[in-house]
């Protein structure tokens, strides 16, 4: 199976809670980790309480991958103390960047910040389209989530993921129930379909049924429950 490849120097993903964005952004890090020297994931929800990508830092930090968060992670305090090491990393050429964005527009307006720091042809921003959680299950309220997103963040949403899972319970006919609705949404705007993300043990279920890129996740962040 073709495999996904990061050609930008700055990733940033979003997507509705529960989306897998953050599982998504942990391993686009540790994967531009084997190709490039100096990567920098910084986890921007600090929205959502309980799926975040900080919960994975040790495990980044051990393969060379600097993490950072807000301070008053997990909470709805607003800290901008990242603002400055973010905004260095993004405009420094030779850093790659990994942005795990809050799935709302509150959440998107943080990287609405970030604007003047991020060149237009210099990143892919990538909304995740699990069809299992809810506001992503048809294309119409998936294509007004997505504008939102944008809206609030001033970047343009360049790729899509096809995320649709059911945790352990997975199964292919799930993973196609989810691409369907990405290549329709991909369709009726434009906006081309990236891959479709699986979780490792299923690759032998749908090797030579996919007609674009894998990205084979590994699981790297707990629930809290």
């Amino acid at each position: 199976m073709e495999k996904l490849h990061f050609s930008k120097r700055i990733n940033i993903f979003t997507g509705h809670y529960g989306s897998g964005k953050s599982e998504i952004s942990v391993n686009a890090a540790m994967s531009i980790r084997k190709e490039q020297e100096d990567v920098l994931m910084a986890d921007m929800d600090i929205v959502n309480p309980f799926f975040r990508s900080l919960d994975a830092k040790e495990l980044l930090e051990s393969k060379g991958i600097r993490t950072i968060a807000p301070a008053y992670a997990n909470t709805n305090v607003d800290v901008p103390v990242v603002g400055p090491e973010v905004s260095a990393a993004l405009r420094n050429e030779k850093r790659h960047v990994i942005l795990d964005v809050g799935g709302d527009e509150e959440g998107a307006r943080v990287l609405g910040r970030f604007h003047a720091d991020i060149p237009e042809d210099g990143y892919d921003m990538y909304f995740v389209i699990n069809r299992a959680r809810p506001m992503t299950q048809n294309a119409e309220e998936t294509i007004k989530y997505i504008r939102e997103i944008e809206e609030a963040s001033r970047k343009k949403v360049t790729k899509l993921i096809n995320n649709t899972h059911y945790l352990r319970e997975t199964t292919p006919e799930d993973v196609f129930y989810g691409l369907e609705l990405a290549k329709e949404v991909a369709v009726k705007t434009g906006i081309p379909l990236a891959a479709t993300c699986i979780m490792e043990g299923l690759e032998s279920q749908l090797e030579g049924k996919l007609d674009h890129p894998v990205f084979t996740l590994s699981k790297s962040i707990l629930l809290p429950f």
